[in-house]
Parts: structure tokens; sequence; C-alpha cells
């Protein structure tokens, strides 16, 4: 009887294991398509998801800027992102202007807003002599390029919600004219952001968000491959949030795998490949940011004109991608910086002109900036109900609510 007792424990036992060894890969399994980016990883977010914020052109104020602040907080946003140009503050070596951005400061917080400041535009006299008339290139002297970061980031110590340091280095056109090279551009953000922490610890920093692009040559890198490289030259560790860009070059839906997308990085979604290859190095705590998304209404640029949209389209795209986000990219996206509010001065031959939301010529709102206005907003567990075009809100009657 003891030797039978024996044998049903070994048989239970052995059955136990035998379930296990059955049971975990489907648990596994189950956990990684509920949690495929590894969202529950995320943590100390340094942004509410979403927070929701959009590019302006605050810096030459013509009397515009009071008007454009006033329709981000008509808009139910909290954060609005602005460039402060190094060619602009320190046009001449050692000779700061700081007017323009003290304004902007000053006006945002007026409004209880916050601002994200793009860092770059590296000015004529600070470039190596053969790329100073490149669109924007490299620094020829790191020390000099610190000395700006410092500067702005001890002048305004506490008042900027976050910096992202430079733009779209994958592409030449962005890098001097040069071949781009992630290693360099580390170098770069490194300088950048050991300055920044040097003089403002609680500072939030971004990477420069990337270009989506097929091209692989010497005018281009595809963005997940850019983004691998910085990876293997230890990007992550002068960063809190990475930077991607989102453009809308498809419904939002459609994802990198799904048959309808053209290319994998001819999709909205493109950002979710870009969060695997951070899972790929054990990354899955930090949160991502998208700097720049929007669809282009472009009636007249054959570059940008084969994947436009009407105005119609422009509006129900970019509503349901904010539904998209709110539903599947929460917390491990916090940031989203929606383009545009105008540069009043663009005309219809600037690419810009068209991913605006407002018209560049008559300063009227398009479509999409009446239903990016009154749809829901989600930041954490707070939310901002969907309101009536004719709400008193919605007619500014009555001061449009934001994320806290």
């Amino acid at each position: 009887m003891r030797g039978n007792s024996r044998r049903s424990t070994i048989a239970a036992v052995a059955v136990l294991v035998l379930a296990a060894a059955l049971v975990f890969p489907v648990l596994r399994h189950f956990q990684t398509q509920s949690d495929p980016f590894k969202a529950s990883a995320v943590e100390d977010p340094p942004f509410p998801s979403l927070t929701y914020g959009i590019q302006a052109f605050l810096w030459w104020d013509n009397g515009d800027v009071g008007k454009h602040l006033d329709w981000v907080r008509l808009l139910s946003f909290s954060h609005v992102k602005q460039t402060f140009a190094w060619s602009d503050l320190e046009p001449q070596s050692g000779r700061w202007d700081w007017t323009q951005a003290d304004r902007i400061l000053t006006e945002v917080a007026r409004r209880g807003l916050r601002l994200v400041v793009r860092l770059g535009q590296v000015p004529d006299w600070a470039r190596e002599p053969d790329h100073r008339s490149a669109n924007d290139a490299p620094p020829a002297d790191l020390s000099d390029w610190r000395d700006y970061c410092a500067a702005v980031a001890r002048r305004y110590a506490g008042q900027i919600a976050a910096y992202q340091i430079w733009n779209e280095p994958n592409l030449s056109r962005e890098w001097g004219g040069r071949r781009p090279d992630p290693a360099e551009y580390v170098q770069l953000l490194a300088a950048c952001s050991e300055s920044i922490r040097a003089v403002d610890p609680g500072a939030v920093l971004i990477s420069a968000g990337l270009a989506p692009t097929g091209n692989h040559d010497d005018y281009a890198l595809p963005d997940n491959i850019y983004f691998d490289h910085l990876y293997r030259n230890g990007f992550q560790e002068h960063i809190d949030v990475v930077g991607v860009h989102a453009p809308g070059y498809a419904p939002p839906e459609i994802g990198p795998d799904d048959e309808a997308a053209l290319q994998r990085w001819f999709t909205f979604r493109r950002i979710e490949d870009l969060r695997k290859i951070m899972l790929n190095y054990h990354d899955e705590a930090r949160q991502m940011a998208i700097v720049e998304f929007g669809y282009t209404t472009e009636k007249i640029n054959p570059d940008y004109k084969w994947f436009s949209v009407t105005e119609a389209e422009q509006a129900e795209l970019i509503e349901r991608a904010y539904e998209y986000a709110i539903a599947n990219w929460r917390p491990w996206i916090g940031l989203i910086v929606l383009l545009y509010l105008p540069d009043l001065s663009w005309q219809q031959n600037d690419e810009e002109f068209w991913w605006s939301i407002v018209e560049p010529d008559t300063g009227l709102p398009r479509q999409a900036f009446i239903e990016v206005a009154n749809m829901r907003k989600v930041c954490d567990d707070f939310e901002i109900p969907e309101r009536a075009p004719d709400s008193p809100v919605a007619l500014g009657e009555v001061e449009a609510p934001i994320c806290p």
C-alpha cells in the first residue's frame, strides 16, 4: 500500500509538472498578447498619459502670440512646443538676446500652460566653414553647444516642462547636408544633456524625433535602423523620454504588420516598431513622446500631395489617432505634439501651410481645430468630456479646462 501511495504521489506530481509545462507558455503568450509593449513596466512617467501639446511659432510677435496661446487653451491643451533657436538667442558669439524667449515664458505662464522647448538651429558662426550654408548642421565645437544648452537651462530652470534636443538627425538635410551619423548625434545629445542636468537637474530631456522614411542612403537612414544604432551608442543614458514622430501617412488603425500598410514606416503606428526596439534593449520602463504628429491637406507640393487628405478627413483622422492612443498606448506614450498652430507668414508653397489646423493666411480655424478642441481628452485618470460645438466652452464664453 505504501508503494502504491508513493507511485500515486509521483504520478500526481508528474501531472502537475506536465500541466505547468503546458499552461505557463499559454500564460506567457497571454501576457505578451495583453501587454505587447510592456506598458505595465513604465515607471514614474514624466508625462501624464496622454499629455496634449501643439507646435507653435511664437518667436516674432506681430500681435498674434497672445491669440495663439489663447487658441491652445481653447483646444484644452496643456503644453505648447516652441523652438528656442540657438541662432536667434546668440546670433554672434557671446552676444545673447533673451527678449523673445522671456516674453514667451511670461505669456505661457500667464495662461497656466507649460512649455516644451526644442533646441537646435546652430548659428553660422558656430558651424564648420564648409557647412555654413546648410539648413542645419552640428556645431564645429561641442563646447559652444554645451554653453548654449546650459545658458537656456540656467535662465529658465524650473520653468520649462521639457527639452527636445535636435530634430530628425536621420535626415541629411537636418544634419548639415552630411550623411546621418547616429554616433555623432549621441555625442551632441550627451553634451547638451550633461549641461542641462548640471544647472537644472529636474529638467525632462527628450531625444530628437526621427523622420519615418524608406530611404537608406547618404541622404536618409530609416528611423528603425538609426534608432537601433542610438541604443548601441548608449543614447538612453542621456535622456528621460524617447522622442518619435508619427506623421499621418495612413489611417491610424492600420499597423505595420497589416496587409493594408504600403510599407512598415508608412503607418501612424510605426512607433510600435520603435517601441519593440526599446524592449529588445530592456528599456521598457521608459516613456515615449510623439513630438510631431498630424495629417497634411497638401495641394501643391508633389512630395507631400500624394498622401494628403481633405480638411474633413484631416479632422476625423486626427481625432481617431488620439482615440487609438488612448485605447492602446497608455502609459508608454505620454506627450503628443500636434502640428501646427501656424506662422502666419506661411504661404501655400510652404509645406507647413497644409499641416496646420488653422488657416495661416486668414487665421481662421480649419475643421480639424474645431474637432480637436471639442473631442474628449484623457490624461491618466482625468478626463475632459467631449463638448458640443455650441457649448459655452467651445464658444470661448467659459475658460476651457486643461489636464492637471
